[in-house]
């Protein structure tokens, strides 16, 4: 078994390049099939969850190359519509195949998805923006079989804002004649990623980013190269593991205006952030303050993807500080970790009081899933001592080697193998 050893006490500074998002990269990868050419994506990260999704497509015939970054993807021998039990179950992520699927098959049959475990996270809005498409779908034994001989442009209204079915009723209806609007779509940055892959590839979508998304069909889609944006969570990770530290970093290739919200609370912390066009430098003082409440939203509302590494920092912050999940109802897993290195954290259904202490110390502890282990890292570089944070291979799911950037700032941490 993997873990990370973190030896606390070292203040984070220097540079670092953010590499492409998880989040953006996936939908991408799935919308490749969409095109009988070549796909070139650049900068891409080497994840586990991007892996599987590799290993998705091969499976459904493409054939997909991986080399210093760059991911190629040749759909041409793609002749499969069912899924692979096995490898869809390991990503949540394996959903964002069935829209694609259905535009090149008009049928698809895919298992119920995996992922972390931090809540339901049901696909039922998935299904019914398909529904809404035309798209006949019958659930039986934990398989989800669908026939889109019926399908037809229409008018797509979710009840919540998913980014997951909104990239898919994205990704279902380019080639569908007419025009599809989708109403009280999500907003989030990666959708506006995908709409621009997908306008580079020869569709037509516009208004992500917006509430509502219009798809004019059309009849072909063509190969491309393509760099997905910047990761977004994991510079405000990074941002964060600064902070948590009393350190100075600057942050390349950075997302700047879709991490406002984070800023926002970074400096009601006591944090100095200046920011350029794509560049984000950050100081910290010796020791933060405590944020009065925090409350994950829909982009762009504070981002559920950031809430437990800014509940890392509160921890140790001067005062009392609140933190309300609305997005998932198992967000706060990691805190009975964290109250075993000392902190003072009160969980109450979605709500989190914490009251900031004066010290942590280092302790063996686990990641439960992918956010929640970052958080526990950070945690280990402001503790006394030496911490282990164990199942490294869930963070691997969203972080590229995170012991080499936050090494790379000067915290003292590396990969280890356990006995146990």
């Amino acid at each position: 078994m993997n873990a990370l050893r973190i030896r606390g006490g070292r203040r984070l500074n220097g540079e670092w390049s953010i590499h492409s998002a998880k989040n953006a990269v996936l939908p991408v990868l799935a919308a490749s099939i969409l095109t009988n050419d070549r796909v070139y994506l650049n900068d891409c990260p080497d994840l586990s969850d991007i892996r599987y999704m590799g290993e998705i497509l091969q499976t459904l015939g493409c054939d997909v190359q991986t080399q210093n970054g760059m991911m190629t993807v040749d759909p041409q021998g793609l002749c499969r519509w069912e899924m692979p039990d096995e490898l869809s179950k390991k990503i949540r992520s394996s959903i964002f195949m069935l829209g694609p699927i259905i535009a090149r098959f008009r049928r698809a049959t895919v298992t119920f998805p995996g992922g972390c475990e931090i809540g339901l996270r049901p696909i039922d809005l998935h299904l019914s923006g398909l529904r809404q498409l035309g798209v006949s779908i019958l659930e039986e034994g934990g398989m989800i079989h669908c026939d889109g001989s019926r399908m037809r442009a229409g008018t797509v209204h979710f009840d919540y804002p998913s980014v997951g079915a909104t990239e898919n009723v994205m990704m279902a209806a380019v080639g569908l004649r007419g025009t599809t609007l989708v109403h009280n779509a999500a907003r989030e940055p990666e959708i506006v990623d995908l709409q621009n892959f997908l306008c580079a590839m020869g569709a037509r979508v516009s208004g992500a980013g917006t509430h509502t998304i219009a798809i004019e069909g059309v009849k072909r889609l063509h190969g491309v190269a393509y760099t997905p944006m910047p990761d977004r969570i994991v510079a405000g990770t990074l941002l964060a593991a600064a902070a948590a530290t009393g350190g100075n970093v600057r942050l390349r290739n950075v997302p700047v205006q879709d991490l406002y919200a984070v800023f926002a609370k970074l400096r009601e912390m006591g944090c100095s952030i200046d920011e350029d066009a794509d560049a984000v430098t950050l100081h910290a003082p010796e020791r933060l303050w405590a944020f009065h409440q925090l409350q994950t939203q829909p982009h762009p509302g504070f981002p559920t993807d950031m809430q437990v590494q800014m509940l890392a920092l509160a921890v140790r912050a001067q005062g009392t500080s609140v933190v309300v999940e609305n997005v998932f109802e198992n967000r706060f897993t990691h805190a009975g970790d964290l109250n075993r290195m000392g902190a003072d954290v009160m969980v109450n259904g979605r709500t989190a009081i914490v009251k900031g202490v004066d010290r942590l110390y280092g302790a063996r502890v686990a990641a439960r899933d992918l956010r929640g282990g970052a958080a526990l890292a950070i945690a280990g570089l402001q503790a006394e001592g030496e911490t282990l944070v164990e199942h490294v291979e869930l963070i691997d799911r969203g972080y590229d080697k995170l012991e080499q950037m936050l090494g790379a700032l000067g915290a003292d941490i590396c990969r280890i193998c356990t006995d146990t």
